[in-house]
């Protein structure tokens, strides 16, 4: 019986719904780790609040019941009429998504500099989530109190807001509340991750006290402080120990700039401290107080400039020996204790989770001061500039020979395996020598049939991907590692994924020395599908293995789109233009015979070994960005979410891709 799609079957969510019913849109799960988000928007007003002078102490209160305490000395949370939006401001604030005090940041005058929740969501959205939430706000010599169940406040119509006169004295918010287990899978949140996120906020938060208090089964509590005077100094000398091979070095800079021409001027001040230890490494990125689990543009700047001023400085004191290779940041990052902590006016977070930035401007303005000030530094410190260089060139060259030791291990071990029986229609090749391996990725059975007799069955495997495959830069890890087709062909590649995920499955951890091939080539038709068909396996291997683009592992064989003869001569045209200057060239008297190429499962096999296989006939593009960043830009436009910046990226390029266009 098939069931009526029409006008009544759209639907609205409303009120506390929109959160309750999809927590995971705000909250980024409706597990255990949603639940923990939901109490650090809370936690994050609190630190905004005392990152502006007001305060000097945060508490946070844990509870047998699982409920959650936070409780600051701030100005307190503005709860009564608002004349301009004509409503209660404690509705704005805990009823409604998208309302708050920090839209008006970057203007003069801003209520906050640097705020960590900038969106308007946290304390509407944890109160949506819980099964109650008590408020209680101290502020103009008034005590306000509200309480609210399951998303809507308790009390008479206007009479929600408990208003009473105070010690004016004394100010601040706390709010009391007990995730919801109708909304969240589990609300024990367990003491370390209070202990980790207090700790890494007094980190962020230099000075700032933060007291946790765990409610033991007596009824009594256990006080536990957390605090870090000079904030991400003290923090890097405690990472690096004793006797690191450098003393922590602090730095900072103010900056202005925007990430987009048309697009707003914004503040963005850059502090870090790192030093050297040939014992430990630390990398670690803040963002307006966030801990930036994945990093994003901070980390990006990072990379590239230590990478860039070390590789400088050891090409430019002649420390590599001779036809030597260069640094990678792995050998950098194996000693470096680097910690960053940066304020932003505006900031754009890859999510509500607030992991990653995104900020082409900040990753630019970081990348530039730590290269001058990389290079100030080894000016000046001549003797630590030489300690750092020694380490990393020890760290290089240890590499290399694990990576040596690790080939030839391989080689001895990769004759006797066999993924073929493993994974469904995968082709394998005789060789076993990872540097002649060649494994074509084409699309369905008809091409797999193809390039398998075309093929040199010696180096050269083959992978078919059935139909479209998932738009991993949408995709959610969970639908990602669902795929089968994915899955498989991550197996056939054999060097893992460079993805910290507990979705992963059986795939190991990224390891590019256990790559089974030398090329990795991507064989598609060339027409729409077949260029969408292989986008679509670039995204996949841009997001799971970057490095396999950026190592120069990744091709993309050209199919040709016209063949055409004359006079017992036969040429491929691979373009429209190509076409156009070959029939140009011929004489005047020729009648060439011209025929539009076939898709890979239709040609012959002497074809197809002419065209695309053959390695003297063949013609490979090398998938080599070099940009990254515009590679990743180029990405998010064309498979992203934002329609209008596509709509309007085909309007001004469109034209230039006309001769390549099937106009028949």
């Amino acid at each position: 019986m098939s069931k009526t799609y029409g006008n009544e079957s759209i639907s609205q969510l409303t009120g506390p719904d929109r959160v309750r019913l999809r927590p995971a849109v705000i909250f980024g799960s409706d597990g255990l780790d949603g639940c923990e988000h939901a109490i650090f928007e809370i936690l994050s007003n609190a630190i905004d609040e005392a990152r502006e002078g007001y305060g000097d102490l945060i508490t946070v209160t844990c509870f047998l019941d699982h409920s959650i305490e936070v409780e600051d000395y701030g100005r307190g949370c503005p709860l009564d009429w608002n004349a301009r939006e004509e409503r209660w401001n404690w509705e704005l604030v805990f009823c409604e998504l998208y309302a708050g005090g920090k839209y008006n940041n970057n203007t003069e005058g801003g209520d906050y500099g640097f705020a960590l929740g900038l969106n308007g969501l946290g304390s509407c959205a944890t109160q949506y989530a819980s099964r109650w939430m008590e408020v209680t706000v101290r502020r103009d010599g008034y005590r306000y109190d509200l309480r609210f169940e399951r998303g809507y406040a308790v009390g008479e119509p206007g009479q929600e807001l408990r208003k009473a006169p105070a010690d004016r004295k004394k100010t601040g918010t706390v709010i009391r509340w007990l995730p919801d287990l109708d909304v969240f899978t589990d609300i024990a949140v367990p003491e370390e991750y209070f202990d980790d996120v207090l700790r890494r906020q007094s980190v962020a938060n230099a000075g700032l006290r933060f007291r946790l208090r765990l409610q033991r089964p007596d009824g009594g509590f256990e006080s536990r402080e957390y605090q870090y005077p000079n904030g991400i100094v003290d923090y890097v000398a405690e990472l690096a120990g004793e006797n690191p091979l450098t003393l922590p070095h602090y730095i900072e800079t103010e900056r202005r700039g925007r990430d987009r021409e048309d697009r707003d001027e914004y503040r963005v001040k850059i502090t870090a401290a790192f030093c050297f230890s040939n014992r430990v490494s630390a990398l670690e990125y803040y963002h307006n107080s966030s801990w930036l689990e994945n990093g994003g543009a901070p980390d990006k700047a990072a990379r590239s400039a230590f990478l860039s001023a070390i590789d400088g400085w050891l090409r430019a004191n002649s420390k590599y020996q001779k036809s030597e290779s260069s640094v990678r940041f792995q050998d950098i990052q194996d000693c470096l204790v680097l910690v960053t902590n940066c304020f932003s006016t505006q900031t754009s977070y890859e999510n509500q989770t607030k992991k990653a930035i995104t900020n082409r401007f900040i990753q630019t303005a970081m990348t530039e001061f730590f290269r001058e000030q990389l290079e100030v530094y080894f000016i000046e410190s001549p003797a630590d500039a030489e300690r750092i260089a020694a380490q990393v060139l020890i760290n290089k060259r240890s590499r290399e020979t694990a990576e040596r030791a690790r080939q030839g291990m391989k080689k001895k071990l990769s004759g006797s395996l066999d993924i073929s029986n493993r994974v469904q229609k995968f082709v394998d090749c005789r060789s076993r020598d990872p540097e002649k391996r060649e494994i074509y990725i084409v699309e369905g059975d008809s091409a797999l049939g193809a390039c398998k007799l075309s093929r040199d069955a010696e180096f050269q495997g083959i992978m078919p991907v059935r139909g479209k495959i998932l738009n991993c830069l949408k995709a959610d890890y969970v639908r990602i590692f669902k795929s089968e087709i994915i899955t498989d062909l991550m197996k056939v590649l054999g060097c893992g994924v460079e993805v910290k995920d507990r979705h992963t499955k059986d795939l190991s951890s990224f390891d590019l020395g256990s790559l089974r091939w030398n090329k990795v080539v991507i064989c598609t038709d060339a027409d729409v599908d077949g260029y969408q068909i292989r986008t679509l396996i670039l995204t996949m291997l841009y997001r799971l293995t970057p490095t396999l683009i950026r190592e120069g592992y990744v091709y993309i064989a050209e199919s040709p789109l016209y063949e055409i003869s004359a006079k017992g001569k036969t040429w491929f045209a691979y373009t429209e233009r190509e076409k156009a200057d070959i029939l140009s060239k011929l004489p005047a008297t020729a009648k060439p015979a011209i025929s539009r190429s076939k898709g890979l499962g239709e040609n012959d096999p002497d074809m197809m070994w002419l065209t695309t296989m053959n390695p003297e006939t063949r013609r490979l593009i090398r998938v080599m960005p070099e940009d990254a960043e515009k590679m990743s830009r180029m990405f998010d436009l064309l498979l992203g979410d934002n329609l209008e910046g596509r709509k309007a990226h085909i309007a001004e390029h469109g034209s230039e891709f006309l001769d390549s266009a099937d106009l028949s």
